[in-house]
């Protein structure tokens, strides 16, 4: 897929409509793709969880692109936050008795696009999810001001799901660059088609500068 003539933003965020979605997948697609159109592209788990010494999602980015771990990746600057238990940030911070330092997530972005043009900044789960008690994922996407890359799937549920998230992202003023439709999890023909339809209609309507993005089973 040629990007060339996309303008994108130099940090973008991508989060999904929940857990399990596959963002991981969605993140080093839109990399490698990116990275394919001759833009200088890398990617950040801004934590990952269920992990020790190394980010799996990190190393999954790095396979779909096509290239070996980086020098930036050995340094743990992509994946600056790691917990043990696979569980939302604020409840494996808890778990492993560790505090989560949001200005070390930030300065490792900066450390990236400092190195990189373009920087795809993975998050844990969805929009919502609790990276502290009483601070979620949207607020330090919205404190950043990050735009917002959304990956939608077409199975039965999804369209509650995305209609929920793209609500999220309106009461908070975020501005949504792309939907990504990953067709992995697409088993009723009829229902995907459906759900696809209706989220890039609606996308149109209510996201007009937005992008629509139909990425490959990988």
């Amino acid at each position: 897929m040629d990007f060339s003539n996309i303008k994108f933003p130099n940090a973008l965020f991508l989060t999904g409509i929940g857990t399990d979605v596959g963002k991981s997948f969605a993140t080093g697609w839109l990399a490698r793709e990116m990275n394919n159109s001759g833009l200088n592209c890398i990617t950040q788990k801004m934590i990952q969880t269920g992990n020790t010494e190394w980010s799996e999602d990190i190393q999954r980015h790095r396979k779909i692109m096509g290239i070996d771990l980086q020098t930036v990746d050995l340094c743990h600057i992509t994946a600056p936050i790691i917990f043990s238990y696979p569980a939302s940030p604020h409840l494996a911070a808890k778990l492993d008795e560790k505090e989560i330092n949001l200005d070390i997530i930030s300065e490792a972005s900066k450390t990236l696009l400092s190195k990189y043009d373009y920087l795809i900044i993975e998050g844990a789960g969805g929009l919502m999810v609790p990276l502290k008690e009483d601070y979620l994922t949207i607020d330090y996407i919205s404190d950043r001001n990050l735009p917002v890359v959304l990956t939608v799937t077409g199975h039965l549920g999804s369209i509650n799901h995305a209609l929920l998230s793209l609500s999220a992202l309106k009461s908070y003023g975020l501005s949504l660059f792309a939907i990504i439709y990953n067709p992995f999890f697409d088993k009723d023909e009829t229902i995907c088609a459906d759900t696809r339809n209706y989220l890039k209609n609606r996308m149109h309507k209510h996201f007009p500068d937005s992008i629509w993005l139909d990425m490959p089973v990988l």
